[in-house]
């Protein structure tokens, strides 16, 4: 059986660790040629020498960095957009920059390196778009999480907006919908907290599984979602969060 994305060009955003490093290293491996890219040059370096994978530094909320990097690629055949940040608190604790930094970070990044991807994408025949969302989204609200819960739920608006404009030119979008995953932003932020184990615990305890998430499990359905056995699957947001929605 032959590798599931041989012949297909990648680009992933905040590849440098978590769910987007384990991305690369699954498209990857399953025959696809990927650009990471990440505003870190330094954790990007891990990957470097990697088989099909070049790196590139990219600051996705910088609109002429994300119009340069278009440019200058052969359009992909598969987008990841991972790249995304998590404020914590309430209405009351999020100010304008707080809401700012959120919507642009999270939805308007996407917004971006859509918009430039996309008419080269177009002009290749198609392609399959990823978006980052979570569970905190419209899936569910979740306290303390109000700016980030605010801002995913518009990547998945934005997920079936694009979906449906291109539904007929070959483009398809999907966004992921992931709960707790034990990746390096969620350490942490387990950390800053000053009370890792009691943090941990009550992530752990909201898991109807009784664990956390791996980034690697989230890269498993990145790379469904890229491959063509997804190829009647556009403009969902799936959720992979061992049940936290369910029970």
């Amino acid at each position: 059986m032959g590798k599931r994305l041989e012949g297909k060009s990648a680009i992933v955003t905040a590849a440098a660790q978590g769910m987007g490093q384990a991305a690369v290293l699954a498209l990857s491996r399953e025959g696809a040629e990927v650009v990471a890219t990440d505003i870190n040059a330094e954790a990007l370096k891990m990957l470097d020498g990697r088989p099909g994978v070049k790196t590139r530094v990219l600051d996705v909320r910088d609109s002429g960095a994300v119009q340069a990097f278009a440019a200058e690629q052969p359009a992909p055949g598969i987008l990841f957009n991972c790249a995304g940040m998590v404020h914590n608190g309430t209405i009351l604790d999020c100010d304008e920059a707080g809401w700012d930094l959120s919507f642009d970070l999270n939805a308007k990044s996407m917004y971006r390196m859509i918009r430039a991807l996309l008419p080269g994408m177009l002009e290749k025949g198609g392609g399959s778009i990823i978006n980052m969302s979570s569970v905190a989204s419209s899936q569910i609200g979740v306290p303390n999480r109000f700016a980030y819960g605010a801002s995913k739920a518009a990547v998945i608006g934005l997920t079936k907006s694009v979906a449906a404009d291109f539904v007929t030119k070959g483009i398809r979008v999907n966004a992921i919908c992931p709960g707790t995953v034990d990746s390096p932003s969620l350490q942490d932020r387990m950390r800053a907290g000053g009370t890792y184990e009691a943090t941990r615990k009550a992530f752990i305890e909201r898991q109807p599984m009784g664990r956390l998430g791996t980034p690697e499990e989230v890269a498993e359905l990145v790379v469904y979602l890229a491959s063509d056995e997804s190829s009647f699957m556009t403009g969902q947001a799936i959720v992979i969060d061992g049940g936290w929605t369910t029970f």
